[in-house]
């Protein structure tokens, strides 16, 4: 099995592919973190490019749903998904949200 710094690759890989296909579109609903996975989409503006525009009042309501710290805890495979990961943890502040600890860049 695929590890970086002792950690198994596995369930981060299997995110990442569920989150991939719902970013792309045409996937089936899958839960990941208490929200629909096809629903993560609404984000994507928000999350990628140089200059995103803020997150919507849709994006911010999908947020808004999240178990946050599960979702922020797949941080590291973000770049590969073409998600900018400090604009996608900065989502929860923009949204009006506490940021939680799992979400902070650093």
């Amino acid at each position: 099995m695929a590890r970086i710094g002792g950690k198994t690759l596995v369930p981060y890989v299997g995110v990442a592919v569920i989150l991939l296909i719902a970013l792309v579109g045409g996937a089936k609903a899958t839960a990941v973190c208490n929200i629909d996975s096809t629903k993560l989409n609404q984000c994507l503006p928000a999350v990628s490019g140089q200059s995103p525009p803020p997150p919507t009042k849709r994006c911010c309501s999908v947020v808004r749903r999240a178990n946050l710290p599960c979702l922020c805890s797949y941080k590291s495979v973000l770049p590969a998904l073409g998600i900018n990961p400090v604009y996608a943890l900065a989502l929860p502040k923009k949204c009006g949200l506490k940021t939680p600890p799992e979400c902070r860049v650093g």
